[in-house]
């Protein structure tokens, strides 16, 4: 009993309401970016097996309140299962969608997997719908799913690394490095960015037996810090959550945690938005010299 004290925190160092997660589902529904037909879109990556489908089909099964499985997904032992770019619109009335998309795409490896080239083209819009993965070459920009003239609605606003809790602590090195890399890119490009742990039922036996003891689990949260030693991403932008996967039915602790992260990216998306409008309104604005600078008087040349 007092070794499982220490495994277990005396509170939760992370507050989440799990008795009302209808909060954060309305809050979901009820976003809607500022400019008129604009598009939040969800970037994906991560080594393969991780959980990326998962996440894709257990955010959609949320918000339609009941098991969906468009994204296909592969069990963990068979690697990667997405090989094209992959864009999943999820319906929120019989003609309407929600105003945010998520991109599957090919999962990292140390040798095989997406080109970390690859994935920085698909921030900047550059990939188009459809384009197969290959493991072996970047996409050629003279190929015919090489986006030249990306609008803002082609563009990553939020890049989602998912990571297996179960399998943290023996990633290798080499993909650790093209996480890193894609990160720099991102960071470049002003893209916020966040980590979602997956699996974390098979991380800890308290958990599995209760979902809501993931922020009292020092366990959970010494992964959470060592992935954010090794790649940089901050502790409040990484977030535990169970995927579904052999469930028949939904379960109000799994999706309260996956509401939780999906609101926390929508607000990311949001700031990254007003971001840019400011900036935007800025570059309008006249220099400060002209505004002040009255005119010089006239003068008659003699």
């Amino acid at each position: 009993m007092a070794f499982l004290q220490k495994l277990i925190l005396s509170k939760p160092w992370r507050e989440i309401n799990w008795r009302d997660k209808q909060r954060d589902l309305q809050y979901v529904r009820n976003y809607k970016p500022k400019t008129e037909g604009q598009l939040l879109r969800i970037l994906l990556h991560g080594p393969a097996g991780a959980g990326k489908s998962s996440f894709i089909n257990s955010v959609q099964s949320v918000l339609l309140g009941r098991m969906y499985t468009l994204a296909l997904a592969a069990n963990t032992f068979s690697g990667c299962f997405t090989k094209k770019y992959t864009t999943y619109k999820i319906k929120k009335g019989a003609e309407t969608f929600y105003p945010f998309v998520f991109n599957d795409i090919m999962g990292l490896g140390p040798t095989i997997g997406v080109q970390v080239k690859d994935v920085n083209l698909a921030m900047k819009g550059k990939v188009k719908e459809g384009y197969k993965f290959n493991r072996d070459a970047r996409m050629p920009e003279e190929g015919p799913f090489y986006n030249k003239q990306p609008t803002d609605n082609d563009k990553v606003h939020v890049l989602v690394c998912v990571i297996d809790a179960n399998t943290l602590t023996c990633m290798n090195k080499d993909t650790e490095e093209k996480i890193r890399q894609i990160r720099i890119e991102a960071t470049h490009l002003s893209i916020p960015q966040v980590a979602i742990l997956t699996k974390i039922d098979l991380v800890c036996p308290e958990i599995q037996n209760n979902l809501r003891k993931v922020y009292e689990t020092i366990h959970i949260k010494n992964k959470m810090k060592e992935f954010s030693a090794a790649v940089g991403i901050p502790m409040n932008c990484i977030f535990p959550v169970k995927n579904y996967h052999e469930e028949i039915d939904l379960d109000n602790d799994v999706d309260s945690l996956i509401l939780s992260a999906l609101r926390n990216i929508i607000n990311l998306g949001n700031d990254y938005f007003n971001s840019k409008r400011s900036d935007s309104d800025n570059s309008r604005e006249p220099p400060p010299d002209f505004i002040d600078e009255p005119a010089p008087p006239y003068t008659k040349w003699q």
